[in-house]
């Protein structure tokens, strides 16, 4: 073996778990695409108690991890599946880790950066004795603001699947130590007047400063797309065109020459979501943004979004954000005062 390891899974103990059966020692290729009819119990990292205990911190949208020694709970063999349901970032600081991803075996070293997202699978992972590391996850709500997410940068998943250990150079490394280092100082300190207006300004800031890390891997690792990858990516630009909210796959559909029922399966195929999906997202997207920031009235809000009547917008919101827009900016604005108090 390269490197003194004992077979424990401090990862997967982090990062809860899923049991599969015993498997062997190490991963073997397979199809992951878990059959759902199958008595599988699935767990995912974001929405997992194992994560609450051991994260340094810990809100809706962000976990921040240190250290992953001990935290097997006296247990010598945890199980063998986890399946990722959040962004996953796993900085290598000291030592060496072999990691089983989608049936593909990784190997981890100092200054590697181990991203993952949604629907990726772990099976048995070994360390190093001496192994340490930084991490953050984001939560899966929080994803759909990023702009990993959004129109220019489509592929960063399909990407991130084929290469999920991303060897940094020591500026990238030392940049992502500092905003590891920033973000455990500015939550784990004592709460301050704008501690909510800070960490947002300080995550934007962490997930350009990521993307344009990405960039770098991206044109180092050219990709040809397939016919169905570009029709994505083509509704996702018409999706993110300035001005545009229309809410009817059929308008999108129409513009790219295809039928609804075929645009949705082609999203489905590529990012696992609908079409009718997506455009929720955006909208809702604009929707929180406006409510959120714009001095402007309900009323206008929803004319400028292009809803038919004040009546239609509120029920959509009540639909998808749990409350009305009223509600929902009283609710902002509690928060706001909230934090001013502390």
């Amino acid at each position: 073996m390269p490197f003194p390891i004992r077979i424990i899974d401090h990862l997967l103990c982090l990062f809860g778990y899923c049991y599969w059966g015993k498997l062997p020692l190490f991963c073997r290729k397979r199809s992951y695409r878990i059959d759902m009819e199958k008595d599988i119990l699935e767990r995912g990292i974001w929405y997992n108690s194992d994560l609450d205990r051991n994260a340094v911190y810990k809100d809706d949208r962000i976990a921040i991890i240190d250290n992953i020694q001990g935290l097997k709970n006296g247990q010598e063999f945890l199980s063998d599946l986890v399946k990722v349901d959040a962004l996953l970032l796993v900085f290598c600081v000291k030592g060496k880790a072999s990691l089983c991803i989608n049936g593909d075996t990784y190997m981890i070293h100092p200054n590697d950066l181990l991203v993952c997202v949604p629907n990726i699978v772990f099976e048995r992972s070994m360390i190093s004795i001496d192994f340490e590391m930084r991490g953050v996850v984001l939560s899966p709500e929080y994803m759909k603001n990023m702009v990993l997410f959004e129109c220019s940068s489509w592929s960063f998943r399909s990407f991130v699947e084929k290469h999920p250990v991303l060897s940094l150079n020591e500026e990238e490394a030392k940049l992502f130590r500092q905003y590891y280092d920033l973000l455990y100082e500015k939550m784990t300190r004592a709460p301050r007047k704008h501690q909510k207006e800070l960490f947002d300004a300080l995550l934007e800031m962490f997930h350009y400063d990521f993307y344009d890390t990405m960039e770098r891997f991206y044109n180092e690792n050219p990709k040809t797309f397939s016919s169905s990858e570009v029709l994505f990516r083509n509704f996702l630009d018409l999706l993110n065109t300035p001005g545009n909210n229309c809410r009817k796959v059929a308008y999108y559909a129409d513009k790219l020459h295809v039928s609804p029922k075929y645009l949705s399966a082609v999203c489905k195929e590529v990012s696992g979501q609908t079409a009718f999906d997506l455009v929720n997202q955006y909208v809702l997207k604009n929707v929180k943004y406006m409510l959120q920031w714009s001095p402007k009235s309900i009323k206008e809000i929803a004319m400028e979004l292009d809803f038919p009547n004040l009546s239609f917008f509120g029920k959509y919101v009540k639909r998808y954000l749990g409350v009305s827009p009223k509600q929902y900016r009283e609710q902002l604005s509690s928060e706001k005062s909230s934090d001013t108090e502390a």
